[in-house]
């Protein structure tokens, strides 16, 4: 299941940052270690979203590791070689992966959240590894044709909008204090659609 924020919503910074708690509870995060993997190229405005929310983060981490910056972006080129690194450094890590994606006209400028890995490249017929156990992204343009076009004529204001919103979602959700606070049930999550 795929939930839907809408950042301008009142409630949606609440909501989704107790979603993503709510999801990672239901892989007994206990003795695991987190990984943020950030996915995306500052090379084109779209695609740069993920690199921006670990840039974000980079300069707050405290209780996860972080893959994917402005610095040092994990993008096409280097992906395979990214995971390969986290497998072989983290044992049974819970993956929540970051990416800019595209969407109906209705959805741009939304968050999603979801339990599964994320298919980076798809909206620009890109063929590259799946990755994660939860996913984050945020929806900065209209998917079809042209979807490489579109990335790179995505607004920056828009980017940067949801980029804060990811960032301080998941700095809620991975404060200690947000993870012992939260006691609803996976059954209880509904879609904000």
């Amino acid at each position: 299941m795929i939930h839907y924020f809408n950042p301008t919503d009142e409630c949606a910074l609440r909501d989704f940052s107790k979603t993503l708690t709510i999801l990672m509870r239901k892989h007994d995060i206990s003795n695991r270690e987190t990984v943020i993997v950030c996915i995306g190229s500052d090379r084109a405005t779209g695609d740069s979203l993920g690199p921006i929310v670990g840039h974000l983060l980079a300069m707050h981490q405290k209780n996860f590791h972080l893959y994917g910056t402005l610095e040092n972006p994990v993008h096409a080129k280097n992906l395979e070689d990214a995971l390969e690194f986290i497998r072989s450094h983290h044992k049974n890590p819970i993956i929540i992966a970051v990416d800019a994606s595209l969407g109906i006209a209705e959805h741009v400028g939304y968050i999603t959240v979801g339990e599964g890995s994320l298919s980076p490249g798809v909206g620009v017929s890109k063929k590259l590894p799946s990755v994660g156990d939860l996913f984050i992204t945020g929806i900065v343009n209209l998917s079809g044709f042209g979807g490489q076009m579109l990335l790179q004529t995505t607004r920056l204001n828009l980017v940067m909008h949801l980029a804060d919103f990811i960032y301080k979602g998941l700095g809620r959700c991975l404060a200690s204090e947000c993870r012992s606070s939260y006691t609803e049930t996976a059954s209880e999550l509904r879609p904000a659609l």
